[in-house]
């Protein structure tokens, strides 16, 4: 009986043994499992990390690389000497300009007295073209001394050009209900109308050049040239036929006749660079038919002053 206490003792001790190996055995392979899920977590953790600054490194590289471009095509354009000045600054600049040219500006006058032949929506579209013709002057370097004449103050075009355009009552331009020559000597006045017979060789600066305030889209012909001769004044047309020829085209259309503004900026590139070939190419519609001519062409004197007349 003795021996057989001792032997259900030694089996218990075994039994704990065994269980206490069993249950140690279990927490290793538990920690080696947290381990390993640790290195996971952890490398997965680093992969992220690397893909992270990776993506940061091509950003901050794509960055420069705009930087750097900006800067050539800066370079390019010969703009990197020239200050840079804050908005308010240029604005400023842009008043004092146009101020300028009110007192030493080459004139020029857009005639309103023709709004009587036209519909609303060739109204609204004059507004429009005043509109862009004034943000031209704005930009040019030597702005011209604007005026727009024939302006009634209760008329269509005024209310539309109101309505349409903010800030017009406050342009930096002379807005009358009288003439061209209510204000100039009819001998100083050249009247611009693509139906002219003498060619506009340059600008001088003791004449005032009136362009027709007109939008037609019935085709009423010559009613500019009508116009000026009703004035008695002095006509011209833009130089087309002597820097310009006709492209073949499909349509087979080919129009010398322009908007208000677009005349206004081949005579402002003109007066910039001298050049007719720079200014008709740089802005005479493509879709009129016509194109500058091969060759180099003469570049004229853009602004003659009193001594040289």
């Amino acid at each position: 009986m003795e021996d057989e206490g001792q032997l259900n003792g030694v089996s218990e001790v075994m039994d704990l043994l065994h269980i206490n190996v069993e249950t140690d055995d279990g927490d290793v392979r538990a920690g080696r499992d947290d381990e390993s899920y640790s290195r996971n977590v952890l490398r997965k953790q680093q992969h992220w990390e690397k893909r992270l600054a990776a993506k940061k490194s091509k950003r901050k590289e794509e960055k420069q690389r705009r930087k750097e471009e900006k800067q050539r095509r800066k370079l390019h354009r010969g703009s990197t000497d020239r200050p840079q000045f804050t908005k308010r600054v240029l604005k400023a600049i842009t008043r004092e300009r146009l101020a300028e040219a009110r007192s030493i500006g080459n004139k020029l006058c857009v005639d309103l007295s023709m709004t009587d032949r036209m519909s609303d929506k060739e109204i609204s579209r004059l507004a429009a073209q005043l509109r862009r013709l004034y943000g031209s002057n704005k930009k040019a370097t030597r702005p011209f001394h604007l005026f727009l004449t024939d302006l009634t103050e209760d008329g269509r075009l005024h209310r539309e050009c109101v309505r349409m355009n903010d800030g017009f009552l406050n342009y930096t331009m002379e807005i009358t209900e009288e003439s061209c020559l209510d204000l100039f000597p009819p001998e100083t006045v050249v009247y611009l109308t693509p139906d002219a017979e003498e060619a506009l060789e340059t600008v001088d600066a003791d004449k005032v050049y009136v362009l027709g305030g007109l939008v037609d889209e019935s085709i009423q012909k010559k009613l500019s040239l009508s116009r000026a001769r009703e004035l008695s004044v002095r006509t011209a047309r833009l130089p087309v036929d002597e820097y310009m020829v006709k492209r073949n085209n499909v349509k087979n259309f080919h129009s010398k006749i322009l908007a208000v503004n677009q005349v206004f900026d081949i005579l402002v590139t003109f007066c910039d660079t001298g050049s007719w070939t720079e200014a008709l190419r740089t802005w005479f519609p493509p879709g009129k038919g016509y194109v500058v001519a091969p060759g180099d062409l003469p570049v004229l004197p853009a602004t003659r002053t009193r001594r040289e007349v």
